[in-house]
């Protein structure tokens, strides 16, 4: 079983081939292939390969499915006694890539 660590978006991800991931919004059409290269650590079969901080030359590559709208969170900003409050809704946008290979270089 291998694996990889990647980070996009100010988050870290564990990618595998054929799993589908929902990462922060990115350009490109669904359909294209996006490649991430700041991979942290990739593990394949009993070899675990860390990078400092990232490992060269290792990559992720990926194909875009759809592009969306996660779930609605509420804002709610409240004083008490000052007759103060306000209410927002957010739906944060998000890409799915499903993972195609792991290249750990």
């Amino acid at each position: 079983m291998s694996y990889a660590i990647f980070k996009t978006g100010g988050k870290q991800y564990r990618a595998e081939p054929g799993a589908t991931l929902r990462i922060p919004s990115i350009e490109g059409e669904p359909g294209a292939t996006v490649v991430f290269d700041t991979v942290l650590m990739g593990v394949k079969g009993d070899a675990v390969k860390t990078g400092t901080p990232t490992l060269s030359g290792a990559k992720v590559t990926g194909e875009i499915v759809k592009h969306g709208l996660g779930d609605k969170i509420i804002v709610f900003k409240f004083k008490r006694r000052k007759n103060y409050a306000r209410k927002q809704g957010h739906r944060q946008k998000f890409t799915e890539v499903r993972i195609k290979s792991i290249s750990l270089g």
